[in-house]
């Protein structure tokens, strides 16, 4: 017999399940792009070099979230379609599974980055401080990433089954933690030592160990409809290329963000180290923006997922439409914002006359993007969650590094820093049309012979 969780995915009424799936999701990633930000603006306190270092560091964290995430989705997908087929061996056995390879890959990320972070920022740039620094908050926060990828699994494993609200406390709880301890060991306050920005690798690593145990419990005391043992457990290479077929792409797409950040910022750290600051910044900044559409589709993906395995064709058309209608809501207020607001903006980051003068049109000129960026997220989350995580991984290779790096680089060759932004909406637009074609490719596989209820 179904669960409530099962039934709710497969007979509330679209509108309002997507919204109670991805609510909880939404106002997590809000607080996780809040931490995000505070965590910069901390950083900022210190100087200039400290955040082009942490801003420098971001393609080694980026690497990290995509084999954390994009394994994730993988596995998030395997499972909504199990449970929507009833399969609930299938169920437990890939939750099984999931646990070991997170931890594997977990190991893997620690021993690279205790031996190669120093090598990673000497590549970049021979300024000291940013060296320096660089290395000591990339050794912290990837040498201590199990928590990151326990949180991540626990989190999905959640959200999976249809529990977004406690999927919300646990990252909430991991990113509030590290809000509060980002200031008290970054400046030792309440006698603690002063830690500068090995305080800030330190607050974020505590947070997502606190959260990954915390996620833990939640799924052993709340969540029935998956059950976690090792007892007569047997290695099966099938659910591992079922969670990959997914997850790889994913892992791909994520991934690319890595080379893309670390392209632009090779690009742009021959203008000035400022141009690269500037460019962390609006990540950062970006983060507040797109954090909710990514909410969005994490309580877009189970819904797809299981009525994909349901064979509810009018379901799954109706959550990819509401989906992005919303999203692209959201990416007209972040236009608004970066349009209107880039002085208030950068103001946050303890920005100098220089960053100001760089930063005010680049945040103009990039969220040009927005309008396009959120129905393409969602025309990708739609992909995953059929079993078609290769069309992703195409439109995301176009939009970062087939158009937008040769395109940066061509605009770099004028001279002029602000024709660099450009390359973002020319990028986006270009991978708006092929989500659009593969979009039109996938519509006719959600047609199903069984009915859907009205």
């Amino acid at each position: 017999m179904a669960s409530n969780q099962e039934n709710k995915m497969g007979t509330m009424p679209i509108n309002k399940l997507l919204v109670t799936m991805s609510l909880p999701m939404i106002i997590a990633m809000l607080v996780q792009a809040l931490y995000n930000i505070i965590d910069s603006i901390f950083v900022a306190q210190i100087s200039e070099n400290a955040l082009t270092a942490v801003s420098l560091a971001f393609p080694l964290q980026n690497l990290l979230i995509a084999f954390g995430a994009g394994t994730a989705v993988g596995m998030n997908a395997l499972l909504s379609r199990s449970l929507g087929e009833k399969n609930q061996e299938h169920v437990n056995q890939t939750a099984t599974h999931s646990i070991i390879i997170f931890i594997v890959t977990a190991l893997i990320f620690m021993i690279g980055g205790l031996t190669l972070s120093h090598t990673f920022f000497k590549f970049q740039t021979d300024v000291t401080e940013i060296v320096s620094s660089g290395t000591i908050y990339s050794m912290i926060v990837i040498g201590g990433s199990f928590g990151l990828f326990g949180q991540f699994l626990f989190e999905r494993l959640l959200q999976s089954t249809g529990r977004t609200m406690e999927t919300m406390f646990t990252q909430g709880l991991g990113a509030i933690i590290n809000i509060i301890l980002d200031p008290i060991l970054i400046f030792g306050l309440f006698g603690f030592p002063k830690m500068g920005v090995a305080g800030a690798g330190f607050a974020t690593i505590i947070g997502q160990i606190i959260a990954c145990f915390f996620g833990l419990y939640m799924n052993l005391k709340h969540n029935p409809d998956i059950k976690i043992s090792f007892k007569g457990f047997k290695w099966n290479p099938t659910i591992v290329k079922q969670i990959y077929a997914v997850g790889i792409p994913a892992i791909i797409m994520q991934s690319i963000g890595s080379i893309m950040t670390l392209g632009m910022n090779t690009i742009l750290i021959a203008y000035s180290t400022t141009a690269t600051a500037v460019f962390g910044v609006y990540f950062k900044l970006q983060s507040f923006i797109f954090m909710p559409v990514f909410g969005l589709n994490n309580g877009m993906i189970p819904i797809i997922a299981y009525n994909f395995g349901a064979k509810q064709s009018k379901r799954i058309k109706e959550t990819i439409k509401f989906s992005a209608i919303y999203a692209t809501g959201i990416m007209i207020i972040g236009l608004l914002a970066f349009e209107f607001l880039p002085k208030e903006l950068l103001s946050m980051f303890n920005a100098s006359e220089e960053l100001m003068a760089i930063g005010i049109p680049a945040l103009r000129i990039i969220a040009i993007h927005f309008i396009f960026a959120g129905f393409c997220i969602v025309c990708s989350a739609v992909f995953q969650a059929v079993g078609k995580g290769t069309y992703s991984l195409i439109s995301s290779l176009i939009r970062q590094l087939i158009v937008l790096l040769p395109c940066a680089y061509l605009l770099s060759l004028t001279g002029q820093l602000n024709l660099i932004w450009f390359a973002f909406p020319i990028s986006e637009l270009a991978s708006l049309i092929v989500a659009i074609i593969f979009l039109r490719k996938v519509l006719p596989l959600l047609h199903f012979e069984k009915a859907s209820p009205e």
